[in-house]
């Protein structure tokens, strides 16, 4: 069963990456020409992901020799996936002249010098993170969610205040900490991991009552990584809408054209419409 609703998931996805591709696409020019862009190796886009590349901003389908697990960045297929290519594109760079890296979470919104021309891996952008990196304007807008075993009584939760009685637990340094931390309040001490797969795995063994998680990626977590769960609900908005955008090392001549980029592919649709392939519905809003 969890096999099949892996199959659903990339057959759904498979499309929705090649939608991007196929779009008519003109490359920047003047300052953004390619010939004029500054990289990290010359002629060469060099873009990163976190490893493992999940599903749905991930095509699901890993490939040997490519260094990634699960995923395989380089298909182009896959909400981010396809970002990324659509905006290599815009940039002036064929699918050849892409190469990906895989870097940690962690790493990419740490201070220092970045192996990468930019990176993506559901990275919020944070006034805080913005003082160690540079990002671009959103790609996506995103609602955090909380997932929890089927079991538990975490799942007849309904509401925010609801959640305070129970042991959470998300990624280490995620705006969904924050979220916890500063709107739930819980009464007890949240659990952090360094990596996201930790955090499901603590999930998995009961270590937690709850994870809390941007919610496209609900979607894996409960249909293939922890049988028995549910998602106990989308969580509110508080203060700005979150959103997604591309991780830049702080200062980098290529923000700007990056942003050029994104806003003539959203100036196309493609993203709309491909956004909704990675949108769930059904799972309640907590108030």
């Amino acid at each position: 069963m969890r096999k099949l609703l892996l199959l659903v998931l990339v057959a759904a996805l498979v499309p929705a990456g090649l939608a991007l591709g196929k779009s008519s696409s003109p490359t920047l020019t003047g300052t953004c020409a390619k010939a004029n862009l500054k990289l990290l190796h010359p002629g060469t886009l060099t873009l990163a992901t976190d490893n493992p590349a999940y599903p749905p901003w991930w095509d699901g389908h890993e490939k040997k020799g490519t260094g990634f697990k699960l995923s395989n960045p380089y298909s182009g297929n896959g909400y981010e996936s396809a970002i990324a290519y659509a905006v290599a594109k815009r940039l002036g760079f064929s699918r050849s002249q892409v190469t990906w890296k895989a870097v940690p979470f962690l790493k990419s919104i740490a201070p220092g010098k970045k192996p990468f021309d930019f990176y993506l891996a559901q990275d919020s952008y944070s006034p805080i993170r913005a003082k160690a990196v540079g990002f671009s304007i959103s790609y996506y807008y995103v609602n955090q969610a909380v997932v929890g075993k089927k079991a538990n009584r975490i799942s007849k939760v309904k509401t925010l205040a609801g959640l305070k009685p129970f042991t959470l637990g998300t990624q280490l340094a995620t705006t969904s900490y924050t979220y916890i931390a500063t709107y739930i309040k819980p009464s007890k001490q949240p659990k952090v991991y360094d990596s996201l797969d930790l955090a499901v795995a603590a999930l998995k063994t009961g270590q937690i009552d709850g994870l809390v998680v941007d919610f496209p990626s609900t979607g894996y977590i409960t249909g293939v990584q922890v049988p028995g769960s549910v998602v106990v609900g989308r969580l509110p908005t508080r203060g700005t809408k979150e959103h997604f955008g591309l991780v830049l090392p702080k200062g980098s001549p290529l923000t700007s054209c990056v942003n050029k980029a994104l806003k003539a592919v959203w100036a196309g649709r493609n993203v709309k419409r491909l956004e909704g392939r990675v949108v769930r519905r059904g799972a309640p809003l907590l108030k």
